[in-house]
C-alpha cells in the first residue's frame, strides 16, 4: 500500500512518498532522490525495497524551491531544471530534513523503531552527510556526486555505510574515487564496492547507463547489508 506523509520542520513541512510491505512490523528506508525528484524510478525503488520487507520513505527534498517534482533524465528542460536546482541546494538543511524524516519514520506505527537511509546521486552524498551525523541506524550510497568535496567529514563517520562507486563515473572521476576511497580506508563501518566499467546512475531503473548486472550484485549487497543492520 502506497500513501505519503508530512513531515514537519521548523521551517515548514514536506510531503514523503510511503511504500508499505505486506507484513506488519518492519524496519525503515529513508530513499533519497537524485535530482529528478520523487520521480518513477525513485519510487520503484520504494516499490522493490517494500517487497523485500522495508518500509520505504522517499521525502520530497526540493521542496523548499519547487514542491512534488517528479522529472525525467530524457528531457532535456528537466535535466537543465534539475542541474539548476543541485546548484543550489543547501546539503546542510538537505540534511537537516532527512533527519526529520529519520525521525517521523521512527515514530510511525509500522516501523520497528530501526531506520536505514539510501540515496542515488545528490541523494549519495546526502546520505554519506548524514551518516557523519549519527542520525541514522545504516546507511548506502550510490555513486554520491561530490562526495570528494565533503571528505573531511569522514571522521566523524560511526554509521555503518556502504559506498556503491562506478568505475567510469562520468561526474565522479578517478582521482575522486581515489580520494573518497582513501578518506574512509581507516574507518571500519565503511565499506566500498568499485563496478568496474559502469557509468553514473547505473543501478537507476530505466535509465540510460542502467546496467542490470552491476545494479543486481550492487542491490543485493545492499540488501544484506541493512538486513544486518537494521534487524
Amino acid at each position: 500500500m502506497n500513501s505519503t506523509i508530512d513531515i514537519a520542520t521548523a521551517d515548514g513541512s514536506f510531503s514523503a512518498y510511503v511504500a508499505r510491505p505486506a507484513q506488519g512490523i518492519a524496519p525503515a528506508i529513508v530513499i533519497i532522490q537524485e535530482i529528478f525528484g520523487v520521480n518513477e524510478g525513485i519510487r520503484s525503488i520504494a516499490a522493490e525495497m517494500a517487497r523485500e520487507g522495508f518500509l520505504a520513505i522517499c521525502p520530497d527534498l526540493f521542496w523548499r524551491s519547487e514542491r512534488n517534482l517528479s522529472m525525467s533524465e530524457s528531457n532535456p528542460a528537466h535535466q537543465d531544471r534539475g542541474f539548476a536546482l543541485y546548484r543550489a541546494y543547501d546539503f546542510d538543511q538537505g540534511v537537516g530534513d532527512i533527519a526529520a524524516t529519520i525521525a517521523a519514520a521512527r515514530q510511525l506505527p509500522q516501523c520497528s523503531g530501526k531506520v536505514g537511509v539510501m540515496g542515488y546521486c545528490l541523494g549519495g552524498l546526502l546520505t554519506f552527510l548524514t551518516a557523519a551525523t549519527g542520525a541514522a541506524d545504516a546507511a548506502v550510497a550510490y555513486y554520491g556526486g561530490g562526495t570528494d568535496r565533503f571528505l573531511d567529514r569522514a571522521p566523524g563517520i560511526r554509521t555503518p555505510l556502504l559506498m556503491h562507486l562506478a568505475g567510469d563515473d562520468e561526474y565522479i572521476g578517478l582521482d575522486a574515487q581515489a580520494a573518497i576511497r582513501e578518506a574512509v580506508a581507516s574507518r571500519p563501518e565503511v565499506q566500498v564496492h568499485l563496478y568496474p566499467g559502469r557509468q553514473h546512475a547505473f543501478a537507476r531503473p530505466g535509465g540510460a547507463h542502467y546496467d542490470h548486472e552491476a545494479a543486481e550484485l550492487a542491490n543485493s549487497r545492499t540488501r544484506a547489508f541493512l538486513r544486518q543492520h537494521l534487524a
